[in-house]
């Protein structure tokens, strides 16, 4: 794992350098934020909502928008400085704490409290019991990436353990995993929604159990940015999480089929039935924070969690990695 964390910080430098030559000849719009999603899904409904919603135009913040495809990604964007801001899970910013990098990415808000993957199988299977894995292949994801370890851990809550009575595939690439299950790989693999009622419109796999709903609550995906970034852009960075929140109001007080409809646009690939199906989903494990403010306790379950599977063994300092300044300050006014 340390020579993984290690390969990413190299190239991020050898990025970090290529900006810095490029970065005369580039001009930033002073309302414009430049965010990376470690993936698209209505599992971050609040940041959709906030987007299609209008709460960023409200805030005068215009949204630049990629798709990281991993959180290994996602982090080197970030500190690269590609991306100003990154939506992904904590772990990423644990590995690079650890390193001992100094301008290192701080939290300053947690969107969802859950794993949001969905275990699916090629069969249904209504009567579903996490001990049916034993004997099997699981496709997982990125070794040293949370719905892996997340995964690993809920299925450890039934017994069984990784090499010994299943086997947890880290083979393949996370935006292949689909692909990969319909073509044959694995007995079992995750995914998120709404990718994961597609699959089951489509029949090549079943929804049978939620990973989150089992692993329990821990810090799922988070918004941070760089020390630097945060200290030099506090006035937008407090916009932004003040259309967050109102997002996450908004999701957390409306039906699935309100949301649905607002956040279409972002998933013009999905029908809006499809969607409100996916977004009762989540709602129904709940995966959705109702505060940017993230609890000491499960912060520390997910370094337990990530410890567990053996990923690392130096734990990082909670009031280090997160920042609850902006959040409180929009909070308690």
């Amino acid at each position: 794992m340390k020579k993984t964390i290690a390969i990413v910080l190299c190239v991020a430098i050898i990025m970090v350098a290529c900006i810095g030559i490029m970065s005369g000849c580039q001009k930033t719009d002073a309302n414009t934020i430049k965010l990376i999603e470690v993936t698209h899904s209505v599992f971050y409904a609040p940041l959709y909502v906030a987007i299609d919603g209008g709460y960023f135009e409200e805030e005068g913040l215009k949204i630049k928008l990629s798709n990281g495809g991993g959180a290994d990604k996602c982090m080197t964007s970030v500190i690269a400085g590609q991306s100003d801001i990154g939506l992904m899970g904590p772990e990423a910013a644990i590995y690079i704490y650890n390193e001992g990098r100094t301008d290192y990415p701080v939290i300053f808000a947690q969107l969802t409290k859950k794993d949001g993957s969905f275990l699916m199988a090629r069969k249904p299977n209504a009567d579903f019991s996490w001990s049916d894995i034993a004997g099997k292949e699981v496709i997982g994801g990125r070794k040293g990436g949370v719905p892996a370890m997340a995964l690993e851990y809920a299925i450890k809550k039934a017994g069984l353990q990784d090499g010994k009575d299943y086997t947890l595939n880290y083979d393949v690439q996370y935006d292949l995993i689909g692909p990969a299950f319909e073509g044959g790989t694995g007995d079992f693999c995750t995914m998120f929604e709404p990718a994961a009622s597609n699959m089951q419109k489509a029949g090549m796999g079943y929804i049978v159990a939620s990973v989150g709903e089992q692993a329990g609550n821990m810090p799922f995906t988070a918004f941070m940015a760089t020390k630097s970034y945060l200290n030099k852009n506090s006035e937008k960075v407090q916009k932004f999480t003040r259309a967050i929140i109102k997002a996450m109001d908004y999701v957390n007080s409306h039906s699935a089929q309100e949301i649905a409809a607002i956040l279409a646009p972002s998933f013009t690939g999905t029908d809006v039935a499809t969607l409100a199906t996916a977004i009762q989903s989540y709602k129904d494990i709940d995966a959705y924070c109702t505060t940017p403010v993230m609890a000491k306790a499960d912060f520390e379950l997910l370094q337990d969690v990530i410890v567990d599977a053996g990923v690392m063994t130096k734990r990082a300092d909670f009031s280090k990695l997160f920042d609850a300044t902006v959040a409180n300050t929009i909070l308690n006014k």
